[in-house]
């Protein structure tokens, strides 16, 4: 009896001992070939080499520019959006945007925001725009967002001014058009931030209105 105990006691030793190893060398073959799929090893990589850029844009300004976004109104029901150096400068969620044309004076220089406006140019007085357009000195910018209707109360003045800040759509802007614009003063030849979207029935993607228009961008220091 005591001989037959101690072989059933050493046979549990040998299936316990043969059981962990067996384990063991099981648990290390396969943490030696697990291997993640390439999108799950590329999307880590990526997180964790996303770098914050200001006012969200797709990728840093150099030295010497300042970043800006500007997006204009979606019909008559969402209400533009302008960023500058990661300042949201004008919102919905700041309630201070307003149906036509909502404008933003900056500083070239330091990029001190100065001015920020909303003109209605369905029935507001037109005047009233034009009059600021002309204070607009040489070192300044200017961000302009479209929202509901842009262009009813839009005349050859205005359009004049507009021009000579950098603006190659304004000559054709109209009723519900959507319009997003940064300028200045001394461009050399028309700006390059600019995108315009005519109101048309045909391709409307809003009932009676078009797209909405998103314009990000470097634009160089004024020095």
């Amino acid at each position: 009896m005591r001989m037959s105990g101690v072989l059933r006691l050493l046979a549990v030793i040998f299936a316990v001992v043969t059981t962990w190893l067996f384990i063991r060398e099981y648990i290390n073959f396969n943490m030696k070939t697990l291997r993640l799929p390439r999108w799950m090893g590329s999307a880590h990589k990526n997180s964790s080499q996303l770098v914050k850029t200001k006012c969200g844009l797709s990728k840093s300004c150099q030295d010497n520019f300042f970043a800006f976004k500007i997006v204009s109104g979606a019909a008559n029901v969402v209400g533009p959006t302008m960023c500058f150096e990661d300042q949201m400068i004008m919102s919905p969620v700041k309630n201070n945007v307003g149906r036509g044309l909502n404008i933003v004076l900056v500083d070239g220089t330091t990029g001190v925001v100065l001015k920020q406006k909303c003109f209605d140019m369905y029935s507001g007085d037109a005047s009233l725009l034009a009059k600021f357009l002309k204070e607009i000195s040489e070192q300044m910018l200017v961000l302009v967002a479209s929202y509901d209707d842009p262009g009813t109360k839009m005349n050859k003045e205005i359009r004049e001014l507009f021009s000579n800040l950098g603006s190659t759509h304004v000559m054709q802007l109209g009723f519900r058009d959507s319009w997003v614009f940064l300028g200045a003063q001394n461009f050399k030849s028309k700006s390059p931030f600019e995108q315009f979207l005519k109101n048309d029935p045909e391709t409307n993607k809003y009932d009676g209105w078009p797209e909405l228009l998103e314009l990000e961008g470097c634009v160089p220091r004024k020095i």
